[in-house]
């Protein structure tokens, strides 16, 4: 028995969500940038102090999530990419610059996820297939490769649309709405994303649990 098997089928839900930050580590990610624009817009656009505070704010959620023995990749990662962040738009003078990193890897995602999907390595099943003791195996199967595809492409439009928001508003200039665009297509999105992949993941082995039983 599998161990997706064991626990009901819910295991995937649970490992995806882990697998790609959990919930506090997506919402971590966009604390550190609404703290930018809160002391940016309320100190007078001193666009350092707005820097160094985020910087700040990622270091302690990143010792936070080390005390608490959480996955290590993603405490660095998330504060090597707010510090980032902060050194680009210091050097270049430019607040909205802060939010070029994420969305050239917004940007990024996007086009892995269609390139996988083209050469039929949906990315979705690369990350959920071994946390879930499926492994490969999926991609012998036509069924569960188109699933995985499907899924992947929920996942495109979540990178897609984070892209069409924050992109004109960046080449606008516009600091405060990139902030609040940042945290609104966060957690929220990604919980969405997260929620629909896994109904249709689970709906698939229900219909083989069916299948197999009849």
């Amino acid at each position: 028995m599998s161990e997706r098997e064991e626990h009901g089928g819910e295991e995937p839900r649970i490992d995806l969500l882990e697998a790609l930050g959990g919930r506090r580590g997506v919402a971590d990610s966009g604390l550190p940038a609404l703290a930018f624009v809160i002391v940016y817009t309320a100190n007078g656009q001193d666009l350092n102090s707005a820097a160094w505070t985020a910087v700040g704010l990622a270091a302690v959620l990143a010792a936070v999530r080390i005390w608490r023995r959480e996955t290590l990749q993603f405490a660095i990662s998330g504060f090597l990419g707010v510090a980032i962040a902060a050194f680009i738009a210091t050097r270049s003078g430019r607040a909205e610059d802060f939010f070029l990193p994420g969305i050239l890897l917004n940007a990024g995602y996007a086009t892995a996820y269609l390139i996988s999907i083209a050469v039929r390595w949906p990315l979705l099943g690369v990350i959920v297939g071994p946390i879930t003791g499926e492994g490969m195996k999926w991609r012998k199967d036509p069924k569960r490769l188109a699933l995985y595809s499907k899924a992947s492409w929920i996942w495109v439009g979540v990178f897609a649309l984070r892209l069409s928001v924050q992109l004109p508003l960046y080449l606008a200039g516009a600091v405060v709405a990139l902030g609040i665009a940042r945290t609104a297509l966060g957690l929220p999105i990604f919980a969405l994303a997260a929620w629909l992949s896994y109904l249709l993941l689970r709906q698939s082995d229900q219909k083989l649990e069916e299948g197999a039983t009849a």
